[in-house]
């Protein structure tokens, strides 16, 4: 890869940590140098009980064989993955950041054995909303793919249980990350319908079309 696809894990540390800045949470001082932490050894982050699209999933999955379900051409068209964080308020400044950053360079880590890369896009923000329906989360995550079977490897547990078909990089990012994480909220979708309005002096995507 060539251009901005290369950069490199300290420059992404820099900028989650700048995020953490311009976020303006006061996290307390961390002393520690971040690339030092240990992966956390508490194990990986907890979930709540199985749901139904959980098991559903499950059983679809099962159904057509983990090979055809994580294929990237299983569902072709974009799906959203959207990830929202609570932090513990134990986790220092160093540690937010270092989940950020690990999160954030799985738009280079994650492939597949061929080295394919999974995400086609990966963006971050903190909160800012002021409408009071945030139920605390702190930052999100909006990771783009380009099929629902790339979707289906990126996640892998707890609906595909096979290591030969999920995402090494991502199973490690969730064991590093559970420890500092008090609350997580996760909604994908595959694109279903889009709109947009056209600006001053420009026309829309119908009116170029029916040129």
């Amino acid at each position: 890869m060539t251009g901005p696809a290369l950069f490199s894990r300290r420059a992404v540390y820099g900028s989650a940590l700048l995020l953490c800045v311009i976020g303006l949470y006061r996290f307390p001082d961390a002393k520690a140098d971040p690339y030092s932490l240990p992966i956390a050894s508490s194990g990986p982050l907890k979930v709540d009980d199985i749901s139904a699209a959980t098991l559903s999933a499950q059983q679809l999955a099962k159904q057509v064989g983990y090979a055809r379900y994580t294929a990237p051409d299983w569902r072709v068209g974009t799906v959203r993955h959207m990830v929202m964080f609570r932090y513990t308020k134990d986790s220092t400044t160093a540690q937010r950041a270092e989940v950020s950053g690990r999160f954030l360079h799985l738009a280079q880590d994650s492939r597949r054995p061929d080295g394919t890369p999974v995400v086609a896009a990966l963006e971050t923000g903190f909160q800012s909303s002021g409408e009071g329906t945030d139920a605390g989360l702190q930052q999100a995550f909006l990771v783009t793919f380009r099929s629902e079977g790339d979707r289906n490897y990126y996640v892998g547990k707890p609906v595909v249980t096979d290591p030969a078909y999920f995402d090494p990089a991502h199973e490690a990012f969730k064991e590093f990350a559970g420890p500092y994480l008090e609350k997580v909220v996760v909604f994908d979708y595959p694109i279903a319908a889009a709109t947009g309005v056209a600006g001053p002096g420009r026309k829309s995507d119908k009116a170029r079309r029916s040129r």
